[in-house]
């Protein structure tokens, strides 16, 4: 009789417990919120950085100003990408940039009058996020188990969301305050997040597929033992350091990786690292950020009874709530369901909330008492498609991205792969920031049929060229793209990898057994 192995059994609650502070997203959501948003109607911050209108009398914050201090945190972010962590290792260029961003949010804080400054600071800043909003995803995607990696991806959306949201609670709460307190605490807040991180990162291990990848095994081997809650002796903790090597080793064959090689023919890179790019840039222009960034102005001119700020804080918190099931059905219906069911009803009320707003809004700057109850109810009705939309993006196009960013590449190419990807994501938010305010005054509601075309043009995106990765581990996703599995039957595809490495351990037990039978019948 064969001897029985006892194995300890995995809780991943030092994963789950790593996630949730590495994936500290809501650092990026509030930086996303903060400086921008409510800041830019507050008073006081309009008659620093705004434009005296002569006319009037009044300082006005021009749409051009609106999207140079929105945009340049994206500025930041695109070219942020460009510093991978390969030299450095996941934990230490967290480090690093969560400093970066710290500088950068000192700077902001510290303006007076200068747009100069202000908006020097969130390229900094963007600088910051942008690094990390690569090397987050890809620390997760290499320490959390498969079955858990999903869901540890949405958190880390779910946690970016919860930033957005903290951020305009805090606006509401300040937006009263007649000094320029009202928008240095929204602003200020963001040095806490950093310095939290900062302190933080020394209490993470590294990445153990960096580890094995650097030549570090044995430090490996005692990270996979901490993030699976197992002894350091424990069976498991060799095989899952097997199953990494030999994923290492099928792609390190061909040398070391350059930024070209991610648009190679070998095993499909070059298909990956464009579905990885598209999947951002489609995300990008859902029309969510448009509400996200501009929101309260926008709403403004929609003539609601609502406060703009309560406005911008019930999309706040409908992207909270949509999120949370997201964690469920990343896994239960996969990520291409998700993306073309959510392209579906976003697209909705795209179109619905574009066509109603351009026929029944009252032109920008009539005044409340000149509204009809058919420009009120137009309004109203803009807004809820709105909260519809919001909340569709958070449920499946909000974090499906980033988790099939995160899980669809090979090591070797992995942080170049991922920074394309989330730099993809940075540009088009600069762009969209930069001339989204300068459309919207010149059509209006009508820049929602953008957004429509996009998403309708995502579905079918989704549909021909996006396979299912829910389930498999990152050596199984390469395996499915050399076999170049058809995307609309990937999700009935069984992988074949280690077949012959389960069959060699097979035959050694088998071995095994006849050995102690031997003895046996030899006693």
């Amino acid at each position: 009789m064969a001897p029985i192995v006892t194995r300890a059994v995995p809780t991943n609650r030092r994963t789950i417990l790593l996630s949730i502070f590495i994936a500290f997203g809501f650092l990026f959501g509030y930086d996303i919120g903060a400086p921008g948003l409510g800041c830019l109607i507050m008073p006081d911050f309009v008659r620093r950085f705004g434009e005296l209108n002569a006319s009037t009398g009044e300082y006005v914050l021009s749409s051009h100003r609106q999207s140079i201090i929105t945009s340049l945190l994206s500025a930041g972010g695109a070219l942020g990408q460009a510093f991978t962590s390969d030299r450095f290792g996941r934990r230490g260029s967290i480090l690093i940039w969560a400093a970066i961003f710290t500088v950068g949010v000192v700077i902001q804080t510290a303006t007076e009058t200068s747009i100069a400054q202000m908006s020097v600071g969130r390229f900094i800043a963007g600088l910051g996020v942008g690094a990390m909003s690569a090397i987050v995803p890809l620390y997760n995607g290499e320490t959390a188990p498969k079955a858990l990696r999903g869901a540890l991806l949405v958190l880390y959306q779910l946690q970016i969301i919860m930033g957005i949201f903290l951020s305009y609670i805090i606006d509401l709460a300040t937006h009263t305050i007649d000094n320029s307190a009202s928008w240095r605490i929204p602003v200020g807040l963001q040095m806490l997040w950093g310095l939290i991180l900062l302190s933080g990162i020394f209490f993470l291990p590294e990445s153990p597929r960096h580890l094995l990848g650097t030549d570090r095994t044995e430090e490996a081997r005692g990270v996979i033992a901490e993030l699976n809650s197992v002894p350091l002796d424990d069976p498991l903790v060799e095989e899952l350091v097997e199953e990494l090597m030999f994923g290492i080793r099928a792609e390190n064959e061909h040398g070391k990786a350059t930024w070209l090689e991610c648009f190679s023919t070998r095993n499909a890179l070059w298909k990956r690292t464009i579905n990885g790019m598209m999947l951002q840039f489609i995300q990008q222009l859902n029309g969510q950020n448009f509400y996200y960034y501009y929101g309260d102005t926008f709403f403004k001119s929609a003539g609601t009874e609502l406060s703009p700020y309560i406005i911008q804080t019930i999309l706040g918190a409908v992207s909270v709530v949509g999120t949370i099931p997201a964690l469920y059905l990343i896994e239960a219906w996969g990520r291409r369901r998700s993306l073309l069911l959510g392209a579906v009803l976003e697209a909705a009320c795209s179109i619905i909330a574009g066509l109603v707003g351009h026929f029944t809004l009252a032109p920008a700057g009539t005044p409340a008492s000149q509204l009809t109850p058919r420009n009120k109810q137009g309004g109203d009705t803009m807004i809820a498609f709105a909260v519809l939309h919001v909340f569709s993006f958070s449920i499946f196009w909000g974090p499906v991205p980033w988790v099939y960013l995160g899980e669809s590449f090979p090591l070797r190419v992995r942080p170049k792969a991922i920074a394309l990807g989330s730099a993809t994501n940075w540009l088009w938010n600069f762009l969209l920031s930069f001339f989204a305010p300068r459309i919207a005054e010149d059509i209006g509601p009508l820049i929602l049929m953008i957004f429509f075309g996009m998403l309708t043009f995502g579905w079918f995106y989704v549909y021909f060229f996006i396979p299912e990765t829910r389930g498999l581990s990152l050596e199984e996703v390469d395996e499915m793209y050399r076999a170049n599995i058809k995307p609309w039957r990937s999700a009935d595809w069984k992988p074949h990898l280690l077949d012959h490495v389960h069959d060699h351990e097979k035959g050694v037990q088998e071995v095994l057994d006849n050995s102690t039978n031997d003895e046996k019948s030899s006693a």
